[in-house]
């Protein structure tokens, strides 16, 4: 078997936004990935399905396995010949150990790539409004570990940090935040130092509190902290207020879970992303087509017979057209036919593949797609509809009672779906999710088969139609309804339920 080779590469700091490139083409290509407690969810989420995963988290003084031990694994899965991804929150040679694990690598001839990660001490600052240099406040930046291990004192020089008049950022500080702020005070500091801790940054968790080098500790005792949190000391910290671009974004402080397949999640997640929601991508179904095509191509085999074809979503759309281009046929195949679609995603489809649809209802779902084609029946037609195995049953039935003769036939199936790296249910329990967004009650159906037992009590869904509401609500969800069946229109629910809330 030849030699592996492994990627020591960063996630930075949690907003899955700032996971670079290289990061993630090189996480693609993963046979084996080895992550810690510090990856956020969002990039979590990015590790494909194929990879085997080996956790080796740690926080504070807990480890799951000592540094000695992951070093070891790093070298024994790329011996037997695996790509190696060992994933680490915000950068590998920042108090990441990356050095420690290379080390033994390099001492059994092993081959490695650094792939850098975007770092808490500039990102996290950043995402509260704080420049670590500014020309009018400082000239140098310094990076300390406020991490001491137990019962030993601080090996820290505070009198030269003091005379360097820069900007410090302390990581892994907030157990030490006394000794940090006496340090720096004992050592000849301005009490009136602005200085600020920074909680869960570049997250719906972020936090800040700014202070003064005096009064800080005080203030983290009235207002509370968690963990992970930095902590900023310089003239720059006074800036947050007036920088706080993150703040004022009109979703930052929310944590939404969108439900859609992987493949039709982008552009949901895209959305909400820029108006600074923590997005967490955790399909609950996914579409896979049948094996056995024989219905659709004996459909094929005498398309010209048809009058109508009728498409109820995007994932059937495909499915057609790529048969249709696999039995050597092309959209002139289809002269003559009219086409219905159920609403604009897959209205998108059909025309990025040149055709253009003849009917869409104003609402985009399976009944008002009915009734509205039943409208143009006069009865006799022949109607295509190649879609899920386990479809709206209203839509066949209103187009046979209007005089149409359908042949519905099932082109792929819906399979529900779980995540094996984030326990959804321990999320909801513990109220760390503000919104669920779902766009189909089949979306629905696959969160509740992947979340057993789970009290939903209070969950807040926003839903693309009444369909899909009418699913969240038996399962005693709070639920929204977009306006329009539209994925612009869904986000902008998301904004206005935030809002609500914050009213309430």
């Amino acid at each position: 078997m030849s030699i592996g080779k492994v990627w020591l590469v960063g996630a930075g700091p949690g907003d899955a936004g700032l996971f670079t490139l290289k990061g993630l083409e090189v996480l693609n290509k993963a046979e084996v990935v080895v992550y810690d407690s510090l990856v956020g969810q969002g990039v979590l989420t990015k590790i494909p399905d194929s990879a085997r995963l080996i956790y080796v988290g740690k926080r504070a003084d807990k480890h799951t396995l000592p540094q000695e031990q992951i070093n070891q694994v790093l070298l024994e899965e790329a011996q037997k010949g695996y790509r190696v991804v060992r994933l680490k929150g915000g950068d590998p040679f920042l108090f990441g150990r990356g050095g420690e694990e290379l080390e033994l690598l390099t001492e059994h001839g092993i081959p490695y790539e650094i792939v850098p990660g975007v770092t808490s001490p500039l990102a996290v600052p950043a995402y509260n409004g704080i420049p670590v240099t500014h020309r009018d406040f400082c000239s140098s930046l310094h990076i300390i570990t406020g991490h001491r291990r137990a019962g030993k004192e601080y090996d820290i020089n505070f009198r030269a940090l003091v005379d360097t008049k820069g900007t410090l950022v302390f990581l892994m500080g907030v157990a030490a935040l006394h000794d940090i702020c006496q340090g720096l005070l004992d050592e000849g500091m301005e009490p009136e130092m602005p200085a600020a801790i920074l909680q869960k940054g570049t997250t719906a968790g972020q936090k800040k509190i700014v202070a003064t080098v005096s009064t800080l500790e005080a203030e983290v005792k009235r207002q509370g902290i968690q963990t992970p949190a930095i902590i900023v000391v310089g003239k720059v910290c006074a800036l947050a207020d007036e920088f706080n671009w993150y703040e004022k974004l009109p979703l930052m402080g929310w944590k939404v879970l969108v439900t859609r397949p992987k493949n039709r999640s982008s552009r949901t997640t895209e959305l909400l992303r820029e108006k600074g929601a923590e997005v967490l991508e955790l399909p609950s179904i996914r579409t896979q087509a049948l094996e056995d095509q024989t219905a659709l191509y004996q459909a094929l085999n005498h398309i010209s017979d048809y009058q109508w074809a009728v498409f109820t979503s995007p994932t059937g759309a495909e499915i057609f057209l790529d048969e249709l281009k696999r039995r050597r046929m092309d959209i002139r195949s289809l002269a003559g036919i009219r086409l219905a679609a159920i609403g604009q995603g897959t209205r998108k489809i059909l025309e990025d593949r040149g055709l253009l649809t003849d009917l869409m209802p104003e609402i985009y779902d399976g009944d008002c797609l009915g009734e509205t084609l039943a409208k143009e029946l006069k009865g006799g037609e022949r109607i295509l509809i190649p879609r899920a195995r386990k479809g709206n049953e209203n839509l066949v039935r209103l187009l046979k009672e209007a005089g149409g003769i359908v042949d519905d036939i099932p082109t792929y199936e819906t399979l529900y779906e779980s995540s094996s790296l984030i326990d959804i249910k321990k999320e909801i329990t513990d109220k760390n999710i503000d919104c669920v967004v779902f766009t189909s009650a089949s979306t629905v159906k696959g969160f509740a088969e992947s979340t057993p037992g789970a009290d939903y009590t209070g969950l807040t869904a926003a839903c693309i139609g009444k369909q899909t509401k009418a699913a969240a609500d038996k399962l005693g969800m709070d639920t929204y309804m977009a306006e329009k069946a539209t994925i612009e229109h869904l986000i902008r629910l998301v904004e206005e339920i935030k809002h609500k809330k914050e009213r309430e």
